[in-house]
């Protein structure tokens, strides 16, 4: 039997869960340090800092989210100059291992990894004009490199850390034939021209490549909202794209549930419960998932 579950330990070091954390997975020789800018000089007493490793500032720069990627033999040192100079950043992640057993070409390596998969992502734009030259390390080191990554990419998102993380969804003609098979969702509004279509995929909503949604967000404007800033994220990146008097959703992309992918659709917040509907007979995504929920409690 494959088992693919992974035990992720999360350490409040204040008890607080806005403050300084560390994440460790079991049997993972990595360790990930995350810290408010407010906690700086708490951070920098911590032995961890003073290894080798990659580090990510996460803050906001003109209303927009803002990241950098570096690496440094002694990452304390590093972030003492960025916090006389730059004042943009909130918060840093600091990635080592608990041996301080990566060197300066694997963190190279890893810190050109991560400025490419957040580059090809674009979630959030980056400070990094260009992606840092890969260092040369032997075939072996580069698997081990690639395997310390995977890992990481699962821990990042657990801490809040989404820049690395890629809602698109690449569908093979084996993946047409498994969604022709299994229930597909849509929304359609003749008068608003919009019209998209979506199935459930381990546990996520997957808007489909084609769909049509509203052109611009429609819904209040004055406080900007998640999916409003969602929406926006979404055009800027190329995931959706104007056609005419709608938008276009390009990829495949993946929702963490039916009313934000209901909300990206009609540019307003939409209870996606009852907006999504069965292709097949009509019935809301609510009147599906309670049949799924008697079916269950009757086996």
């Amino acid at each position: 039997m494959s088992i693919k579950g992974r035990s992720l330990q999360l350490f409040f070091i204040d008890g607080r869960p806005d403050g300084m954390l560390t994440a460790e997975v079991f049997n993972w020789t990595g360790h990930v340090l995350r810290s408010p800018r407010t906690q700086l000089k708490e951070a920098l007493s911590r032995s961890e800092v003073k290894h080798t490793g990659v580090y990510i500032l996460l803050g906001e720069k003109g209303g927009r989210p803002l990241a950098y990627i570096g690496e440094a033999e002694e990452i304390s040192t590093r972030l003492i100059n960025h916090a006389a100079n730059k004042d943009w950043w909130e918060t840093v992640i600091a990635v080592t291992t608990a041996a301080d057993n990566l060197h300066k070409a694997h963190v190279k390596y890893l810190e050109s990894r991560l400025v490419e998969i957040a580059k090809s992502v674009s979630a959030t734009s980056l400070e990094n004009a260009n992606i840092p030259a890969r260092s040369s390390l032997s075939e072996a080191d580069i698997a081990n490199m690639e395997s310390f990554l995977e890992t990481l990419q699962m821990v990042l998102p657990a801490i809040r850390v989404d820049l690395f993380l890629d809602k698109s969804r690449a569908t093979t003609a084996e993946d047409n034939k498994a969604i022709a098979e299994t229930v597909v969702f849509e929304i359609a509004s003749p008068r608003i021209g919009v019209n998209a279509v979506a199935h459930l995929k381990d546990g996520e909503m997957i808007v489909q490549a084609g769909s049509l949604a509203r052109s611009s967000w429609v819904g209040d404007t004055k406080s900007k909202t998640h999916y409003h800033k969602l929406f926006e994220e979404l055009c800027e990146i190329g995931i959706l794209v104007a056609s005419g008097d709608h938008s276009r959703f390009t990829k495949d992309y993946a929702f963490s549930s039916p009313s934000a992918a209901g909300a990206i659709v009609n540019g307003r917040s939409t209870n996606g419960r009852t907006a999504w509907k069965l292709v097949n007979d009509g019935r809301t995504y609510a009147e599906w998932e309670a049949a799924q929920l008697e079916r269950s409690i009757g086996e």
